[in-house]
């Protein structure tokens, strides 16, 4: 080996020798040599080594005790790697000589390294997978008695006891019963790992869990030796953890043994390992097939319940953690299970309440405990679990445990408080984040136990705030009302409470809150918004909580809740809220001039206006519109003639999509009855289309300094495209003068926004032909502009390739005759879709696939499309058999399927021709699949013409042996 780690493949690496010391060299330079290049290339050639049949000699002198570790590490890789891999090449008759090859080194390497030894176990467990049951037939019990042999005259069982006795009296036997608990635990993970067909995976799991019997005692006869080390027991029960993932029945020794697991508990070396090893065995759910054993371990857990409770008082986190997974484990697996015994209901309901406890344990989440979260998915599960018996059952245990459950919502809110505003201002910002998510599930979780305690819940705690808020003498804390009104809203915002006799009862109270807090401020702007729906059937309520939003309002504090609740009552309550629109006008107005919200609560802002204004009186709606957006179209006229820079962008895109959100919303069509919302049944201009017309030329001036600023010009797009959805037909007068900016726009400088506010266009005005014409010529010519982009290499321009293909789609569906003219090059146009099935970004390729779906209907009414279809629909076969073969992601291979789908429904035998011609070409479309394949998968195509999904499953199976991820047999017999 070069001392200096110089490279040693740097010349003609291919070429260099198979030998070991080769072998260390290229080791040494993959750990030592400095050369990121040289690293790779020794780690390529090392990964060939690892390959070659000589591997499976120079793999033994790598493990000699004179190697460093890191080669010896290598050399047990490799023959995990061979056996793994490369099982077949070895004769059978070696594979009794291999295995005591493996068993030998591996009582070698018991004193380590342990990275060597651990890789020497999985090499004898991936052995053993394949040489258990047959050949190998009692492969753990050899194990044991190899690493632990009999006493003379002993039987097997207690030959290990005997050596077990005997662990550290001698380092040798201590390693040794190390290694073999070791082995022990990789053979059933590495049968977790391994990928087997369903058949053989099941009879092998069977063959493991009957090695059961040996291991189980074993272990428990480890873990009951009072002298026996820590390591010894840690060992035995990670070992455990393993096995019990091969569902071996927790009855007999097995559930002993898991009860002796709970004795390590005790233990503070053993603890977190006891933990894991406990919740893993009892998460799994064969469990519940052994309901006696899950009733016998409940005293067992309950028996922690005091520890849970010291370790809760004294903060200590990790004890509190443990005991809480372990009771929470039991508790969600097996709930249903434990509910059904009915004999040991007080046993269950010990159980519950011990989970309850976790749920309230003392301490702020997250900086003082962890803990309680751990338990929400239980009251889920539970509550789950109660609703599904039948009803005479369901009264029972309802009659338990909604006592229960009200003992829950008292926890959680009070988990939900706010700690001081001194603590708090010491936390954190991902404190402040965790402890956010945390609500957010609280939050959920208050709404769904509503589910259980139904109205009485809002009853009580509309009580309690009552009584918190009327009571003089003591001022309550604003924790305290935060956390009521958190709850109110957890529960409103997703539950119809139109029947709750307490809401208007709350909204009174509201008014009398002090919000001297921004968290309280908070949940109060959000109880309102979440009773928007309720206020819209109750109006006359809302003069008690507006002039509270719009205090609100004026505060940056205040932004997100405020702005969003007043959005939402101006959505749902619309109709009524004509009193207090001029002072909200008014308010809002002030706010966005003096610059008090942030960019995005502007947009918020705007579309709740916009709410507004549209339940106006047509006639007023233009003043309160031209009002509204004057000093903002001032402002943007002032940016429009400034010289560019980057601030001046920022204003202008904030300003444009201001307008935007106002005109998403601001829909008056509802209120002409006459109107299907379509077609307009009166003559008269649209408020929005009036101060469109008036701001174009402003648009137009930003332009003329912006037109190569994508930003710029996608927040324009997005202005008209949002006003084209809000005002469908009442755009019409817009359309001519759109079509030529646009025309300006995408010949100087191609977007993809344009194309987009195109689509949307053609969506709503396909169908009158008078307003339709400038949209048809504005396809023209940005066709014949998109096909020089094209001819020029289309990869840097995924977006717009994107939705060029969604706009001819949507074209063909909706004015299929555009493609009679002769101004539409259809060929150049099917072979801009051929190019763009090649994409590798799925959106793209999808949208091809649409384009194609689209358009193959109409080959048999539209020439120009049957022509290119029967001079080039072979190329169109050939290309999606590329992308299915391996040439395009395999998340493609359903849209593919819908062109193949659709090319069988309208034109079959052109298919069948174009697929034998394609399938025919040896390689084509893998090496990996045969000409019987091929032809299978073509008559199976063939007969599918009318079920979509049978095509998914055919196209999908034959891409899968096309890219090699499926066994050959099996898409043989598929196919």
């Amino acid at each position: 080996m070069d001392p200096h780690g110089s490279s040693v493949l740097s010349k003609a690496p291919d070429l260099l020798e198979l030998t070991e010391e080769n072998v260390q060299s290229a080791l040494h330079q993959l750990y030592y040599d400095p050369d990121m290049e040289h690293k790779n290339m020794a780690q390529k050639w090392l990964s060939q080594a690892q390959s070659s049949p000589q591997a499976w000699q120079f793999c033994w002198s790598l493990l000699s005790p004179d190697k460093p570790p890191e080669v010896q590490f290598f050399g047990a890789s490799t023959i995990h790697s061979k056996i793994s891999r490369h099982w077949a090449d070895l004769p059978t008759d070696q594979h009794q000589t291999l295995r005591m090859q493996l068993l030998s080194h591996i009582s070698h390497f018991s004193t380590g390294p342990k990275m060597v030894l651990t890789r020497l176990c999985v090499a004898l467990s991936s052995l053993s997978l394949h040489t258990i049951p047959l050949s190998w037939p009692q492969a753990v019990a050899e194990m044991v008695r190899f690493f632990l042999p009999e006493e003379p005259g002993a039987g097997h069982q207690s030959g290990a006891g005997g050596e077990v006795e005997e662990v550290g009296a001698g380092m040798n036997t201590y390693a040794h019963c190390l290694a073999l608990l070791e082995l022990l635990t990789v053979l059933p993970e590495e049968f977790q790992s391994s990928r087997l067909p369903p058949g053989p995976r099941a009879q092998l799991k069977e063959a493991l869990a009957g090695e059961w019997a040996v291991v189980c005692p074993l272990l428990r006869q480890l873990l009951q030796k009072q002298e026996a080390p820590s390591q010894v027991k840690e060992r035995c029960l990670r070992c455990l953890s393993s096995w019990v993932g091969l569902d071996v029945p927790l009855q007999g020794d097995s559930e002993r043994l898991l009860q002796d697991c709970f004795t390590t508990l005790s233990d503070p070396e053993l603890f977190d390992t006891a933990v894991e090893t406990i919740v893993s065995a009892v998460s799994q759910p064969d469990c519940r097939r052994y309901p006696a054993a899950l009733v016998n371990l409940l005293p067992l857990v309950l028996g922690l319940h005091d520890r849970l409770k010291a370790a809760g008082m004294e903060g200590n986190k990790e004890t509190s953690h443990g005991i809480c997974r372990i009771a929470v484990a039991l508790g969600e697996t097996h709930s249903r299970t434990l509910l059904e015994q009915v004999h040991h209901w007080q046993d269950f309901l010990s159980l519950v309440n011990m989970i309850l406890f976790c749920t309230g344990i003392p301490g702020h989440y997250p900086v003082n405990e962890t803990t309680s979260s751990l338990t929400l998915t239980f009251w889920y599960t539970l509550q789950d679990d109660i609703l599904s018996f039948e009803k005479e059952k369901q009264a029972v245990y309802l009659q338990v445990y909604r006592p229960v459950y009200f003992q829950l919502v008292d926890v959680l809110l009070q988990k939900s408080h706010f700690p001081s505003d001194q603590e708090y201002t010491s936390w954190s910002l991902d404190d402040k984040e965790l402890f956010r998510i945390y609500r957010v599930d609280i939050s959920d979780t208050l709404m769904y136990v509503f589910e259980i305690l139904g109205a009485e819940l809002l009853s009580k705690l509309y009580d309690r705030l009552g009584r918190l808020l009327m009571d003089s003498e003591r001022a309550a804390e604003w924790q305290d009302i935060e956390a009521l009104l958190f709850g109110f809203q957890s529960i409103a915002e997703t539950i119809d409470v139109n029947y709750s006799d307490v809401i208007p009862g709350l909204i009174a109270l509201i008014p009398r809150i002090s919000i001297s807090n921004i968290q309280l401020a908070d949940t109060v702007m959000y109880t309102i918004g979440s009773l928007a729906e309720w206020l819209a059937d109750h109006p006359v309520m809302l003069g008690s909580v507006v002039p509270m939003v719009l205090q609100g309002l004026v505060k940056a504090e205040l932004s997100v809740s405020s702005v969003s609740t007043l959005r939402r009552i101006c959505r749902e309550c619309r109709h009524d809220i004509a009193p207090y629109a001029h002072d909200i006008m008014t308010v809002s107005q002030d706010v966005l001039v003096k610059e008090i919200h942030q960019s995005s609560q502007c947009m918020w802002l705007m579309q709740g206006l916009g709410y507004l204004m549209s339940a106006q009186p047509v006639d007023e709606i233009l003043g309160s519109l031209t009002s509204l957006i004057s000093p903002h179209m001032q402002t943007l006229d002032t940016l429009a003639h400034q010289e560019p820079s980057p601030s001046t962008k920022l204003s202008i895109v904030h300003f444009l999509g201001m307008l935007s959100s106002l005109f998403s919303t601001l829909d008056i069509r509802a209120q002409d009855p006459e109107s299907d919302g379509t077609v307009r049944a009166q003559a008269r201009i649209n408020p929005v289309v009036t101060v469109l017309e008036q701001v174009f030329t402003l648009i137009q001036t930003i332009l003329s300094k912006w037109l190569r600023d994508s930003e710029v010009v996608e927040a324009v797009c997005a202005l008209f495209e949002r006003s084209v959805k809000t005002l469908v037909c009442d755009f019409a007068p817009m359309v001519q003068k759109l079509s030529e900016m646009l025309g300006q726009i995408y010949t100087a400088f191609p977007q993809a926004s344009a194309l987009d506010l195109t689509c949307q266009m053609v969506r709503i005005f396909a169908g009158d032909k008078d307003t339709f014409s400038p949209i048809k010529c504005f396809i023209e010519l940005v066709t014949s502009t998109t096909l020089s982009i094209f001819k020029e290499g289309p990869s840097e321009h995924p977006d717009i390739v994107q939705s060029f293909m969604q706009l001819h789609a949507e074209v063909l569906k909706r004015k299929p005759d555009v493609y009679q003219s002769d101004h539409i090059d259809v060929k150049s146009l099917f072979y801009c879709g051929i190019l763009g099935l090649k994409f590798q970004e799925t959106p793209t390729a999808k949208s091809a696939c649409l384009f194609f779906t689209e358009l193959i209907p109409h080959g048999s009414d539209i020439l120009p499309i049957a022509q290119v279809l029967q001079r080039d629909g072979k190329l169109l076969i050939r290309t999606i058999l590329e992308a299915v073969g391996g040439q395009s992601p395999r998340c493609l291979t359903e849209h593919f399927s819908q062109v193949l789908f659709c090319l069988n429904r309208h034109c079959p035998a052109l298919l069948s021709q174009w697929l034998k011609e394609g399938l025919h070409i040896p390689g084509f479309p893998s090496a990996k699949v045969s000409e019987e394949q091929k032809n299978k998968f073509h008559q199976q195509l063939l007969r599918e013409q009318t079920n979509k999904r049978r095509v998914l499953e055919i196209v999908n199976e034959f891409s899968l042996c096309c890219r090699g991820l499926q066994d050959t047999t099996d898409c043989s017999s598929d196919y």
